[in-house]
Parts: C-alpha cells; sequence; structure tokens
C-alpha cells in the first residue's frame, strides 16, 4: 500500500487543499501531522507573562483550536492528526519513519527561513528514501509565473495586476478535490498517539479569541458568507473604520482556514457580474499575491532591507527620544485620537482596520521620524493576520522605501484623515471612552478645543488625554528635509 504524510502549516484545512489532495489521489493511506515550531514559539514566551508564567497570544490560540476541529473531523472518519511540539527538521523525519510512509507531501511556503527549514526535511528525508513534496497553495500566482513583456519581474502594483488578470484561467481557481475514501485517512499507530497537547503544556494561555474571531474553516465560511452579502458595497465601506465595511477574513486566509481559489473565484465571478466592491476586493486579494512574489523574488527584504536601498541611507530618530516617541505610539498615546483609537484596537484585539495601518505608518515614520523597521516588528508581533510579506510590503510602502510605494512627500495630517474618515468620531470614541463627550468636531484634535467644551466633557489634557507629543506641520517640513537623502531635491520644491 502506497503511503503519505501530508505536513500541514499554513493551510489549516480539509477542503481545496492541494498538498492533501495529491496525497488522497496516489496514496491508499494518508495521515496528517502539525508541529507547533519550537523556533516559532520560543521567542513568543520571552515576555507578557500572566501570574502563572504563561504567554497570551491570540495567534497560537487561534491554531490550536483550529486544530481541534481538523482533529475531530479526521476521527469521525477514522483518522486523526498528529500534533506534536518541536522542530520539524526533527519532528517530520521521526513521525514519516515512524509511519512507514512512501512519500511527505506540503504546500509551498515563501519565507526564506521556511525555505531552509524545508530543505533541511528533504535531506533527511531523502536519507531515509522518502520522497519530499511541494505545491502551490496559497496564492494564485507564484514566484516567477507573472512577468513583464521583457521576462523580468514586476515592481509596480498596477501592471502586475492587469497581467495577472489577463493571465488567469478557470483552471487557476479550480477547486482542489479532496474527498477521501473510506478508510483512506489511516488511523494513528499506538507509538505515536499522544494527548493533544493543551495550550498551557506549550506555555500559553487561552486568550478568548473565539468569542469574536471564530477559528477554522468553519469560522472562517461564516464570515465570508456575511462578508458576501456587503461585498457590492467594499469599495465604499473599506475606509470606514467605524462601519462594518470590510471582510475580516485576513487571519483565516492567513492561516489557510480558507482557499484563496475559493475567495478568487468569489470575487472574480461577481467582478465579472459588474460588482464594483467585488473588483476592488479582488485587487487587494491581487495585492496579497504581489507581495508574496516580491519576497520570494528578494528574500532580503526579510532581514530589514529596504527595496529601494537607496532608502537605507535615511537617518531617523534615535537614542532615549526615539524610545519615548515609539512607546506613546505603542501605547495609543500619541495625543492624535485617529492614531491612538487604531493602536488600543491592535492592542486589545490583534486586528486593525486597513486604513489605520496606513494611518499609523505613516505617523510613526514620516511624524515621529521612527524607523519603520520598528513599525513592522510591533505589527508582526500584534497581528493576528501578520503576514511578514503583506507587513513588510505595507510598512515599506508607507516609508516609501518599498516598491511601488507611496512618494515619499506624501505625508497623511492624522486630523484630516481623521475628519475624512472618522466624521462622527464614532471609532475614536469606541477605543477612547475618555473622550466620548467631545463634540464631533473637537474629537479630532481636543487641543483645539476651548476650556469649556473640555471642561464639559471632563478631559484635562495631559491628564485624561495626552497632549500632541509632536507638531504635524513642523513634523512634515523636517521629514522632507530628511527624505532629501533620497530624492536630489530640495524640500523647499514648490513642486512638493
Amino acid at each position: 500500500m502506497k503511503k503519505a504524510l501530508v505536513w500541514l502549516r499554513r493551510d489549516l484545512r480539509l477542503y481545496d487543499n492541494a498538498a492533501l489532495h495529491h496525497a488522497l489521489t496516489q496514496h491508499d493511506q494518508v495521515w496528517l501531522t502539525f508541529i507547533f515550531d519550537e523556533d516559532i514559539l520560543a521567542p513568543l514566551r520571552t515576555e507578557d507573562l500572566d501570574e502563572n508564567g504563561l504567554k497570551h497570544d491570540r495567534r497560537v490560540d487561534f491554531i490550536w483550536q483550529g486544530l481541534q476541529q481538523i482533529d475531530q473531523e479526521l476521527r469521525h472518519q477514522g483518522g486523526g492528526l498528529i500534533v506534536q511540539v518541536g522542530k520539524p527538521t526533527q519532528c517530520i523525519p521521526k513521525i514519516a519513519q515512524a509511519l512507514g510512509v512512501d512519500t511527505v507531501l506540503t504546500n509551498h511556503d515563501y519565507e526564506p527561513s521556511a525555505i531552509e527549514r524545508d530543505a533541511s526535511v528533504e535531506a533527511s528525508l531523502n536519507q531515509l528514501n522518502i520522497g519530499f513534496e511541494t505545491f502551490k497553495d496559497q496564492v494564485i500566482f507564484e514566484k516567477k509565473e507573472i512577468l513583464t513583456n521583457s521576462n523580468t519581474v514586476f515592481s509596480i502594483f498596477t501592471p502586475y495586476k492587469n497581467n495577472w488578470l489577463k493571465s488567469l484561467k478557470e483552471s487557476d481557481i479550480a477547486a482542489y478535490d479532496c474527498s477521501a475514501k473510506r478508510g483512506q485517512y489511516a488511523q494513528i499507530p499506538q507509538a505515536l498517539q499522544t494527548t493533544f497537547p493543551s495550550l498551557e503544556s506549550m506555555g500559553f494561555t487561552p486568550t478568548g479569541i473565539e468569542t469574536y474571531l471564530p477559528p477554522g474553516s468553519e469560522g472562517g465560511q461564516h464570515f465570508l458568507e456575511d462578508f458576501l452579502h456587503r461585498i457590492d458595497n467594499y469599495q465604499i465601506g473599506r475606509d470606514f473604520p467605524a462601519i462594518k465595511g470590510v471582510s475580516y477574513l485576513s487571519t483565516h486566509l492567513r492561516f489557510g482556514m480558507l482557499s484563496i481559489r475559493g475567495l478568487v473565484r468569489e470575487a472574480h465571478r461577481r467582478m465579472l457580474a459588474g460588482s464594483m466592491g467585488a473588483t476592488i476586493w479582488l485587487s487587494e486579494l491581487i495585492w496579497r499575491d504581489f507581495y508574496f512574489m516580491i519576497l520570494a523574488n528578494h528574500p532580503r527584504l526579510a532581514s530589514g532591507a529596504s527595496f529601494k536601498p537607496d532608502y537605507d541611507n535615511i537617518e531617523w530618530e534615535s537614542g532615549a527620544h526615539a524610545q519615548k516617541l515609539f512607546k506613546a505610539w505603542c501605547e495609543g498615546k500619541t495625543g492624535y485620537p485617529l492614531v491612538d483609537a487604531a493602536m488600543h484596537q491592535l492592542n486589545q484585539s490583534g486586528y486593525m482596520h486597513n486604513r489605520l495601518r496606513m494611518v499609523v505608518a505613516s505617523f510613526l515614520t514620516k511624524d515621529l521620524g521612527i524607523d519603520w523597521r520598528w513599525g513592522e516588528t510591533y505589527f508582526a508581533k500584534h497581528l493576528n493576520d501578520f503576514e511578514l510579506s503583506s507587513n513588510n510590503g505595507g510598512w515599506q510602502w508607507a516609508s516609501s522605501s518599498g516598491c511601488d510605494a507611496q512618494p515619499y512627500f506624501r505625508i497623511f495630517n492624522p486630523v484630516t484623515q481623521s475628519q475624512k474618515f472618522d466624521p462622527e468620531g464614532k471609532f475614536i470614541r469606541r477605543y477612547l471612552p475618555q473622550l466620548e463627550k467631545l463634540s464631533k468636531k473637537s474629537i479630532h484634535a481636543p487641543w483645539e478645543a476651548g476650556h469649556i467644551e473640555l471642561e464639559a466633557a471632563g478631559v484635562l489634557l495631559g491628564r485624561d488625554y495626552p497632549l500632541p507629543i509632536i507638531n504635524h506641520d513642523e513634523a512634515r517640513k523636517k521629514t522632507l528635509v530628511r527624505y532629501s537623502v533620497v530624492k536630489k531635491i530640495s524640500p523647499e520644491d514648490p513642486k512638493i
């Protein structure tokens, strides 16, 4: 009998899964495994521990709950999920050997460290005469599949998107059949039957994330169905954080609890039917492919390099003053309500609205003059949907150092952004209740409110809410000087 082991990583679903499809169509017996990677877990356990010495990490909890769903579904079909904690380079060969499989199948990962890990696993398996096969699964087009007319890699999004759409065929987004025959999901041998590791045994604690972000394919499908009722208005609602305008699917997509092919099929079908909302949403999904492609072809970005090398010459703020500014940004104490509300949303839930990600990133880099890498690292630590390629791409876009980034002289004004995208101040009031009683005019810039209004609202600036830590107009002028090292142009140029 041909036997296979499917190694789940960021494809936590039992449907439309490329590696699982190939395992089920080519092998008589199939097992599935997931390894909680110690190389990833260990750094997470180093700070912010509770009174029991356990780490509060929403992503680990979210994955853990999703895996339990998979395990239960497999058990209904006679199998089960093999879950271990350790180093995949050691665990995968041992599990494969113990099962006596012919092949280990998994889906592509594009991060440099993951590519190195997979090469090590493959080498170990080869020594055991066990095959190792990987498949494209988390993107529609990868690596060098979409190229310019001169066969070079794109660095500008719009022509990439146009070529992406032109290249798309039905087969690119067709679902993989993952139907298993009776008994094909094999029982876990006694030697590998271990208790499903608890969060506490791994050094983590329940976070309650399931109360607002139901895990697994079931949770993802529920969110998708809800979004499809609203998708036609996506192009309008997506910019306003106080309303339910976005899909909220990013975390399920990040961990593969939803299939990218299924999402693109829905978006593309509705786009062809004339939905502007679906057209814009599809463009966002293509941005995701774009950033995966950029990272795959420019792996140096994973080590903190700017896509545009000249931008590494920028002199960012440093020393104790920079640390103080950064701390205020992290804690949502900058004195700019939209920025602070956004940071509170992130810190409390692990989520931040996409418009606000751009606002806070611009504020950190171009108002406070802080290195974009500091913000990238903070987001990587706190975002439920953290994805290296998109996070890096987004921060480099905001700081103007990336491919197809906003111009260096485009600097978001945090007050006008607030007035435009949270006009009633509803989002701000939700996360900064101390400002709740301010008028919809004053809530965007409390320091401009009169003493009478502040007193009536029970707000004493500097006590109940901080005064601005920076003057935006002065910061803008300073930023233009800071960026002049990469643009042979005077900051006083009237074209700016």
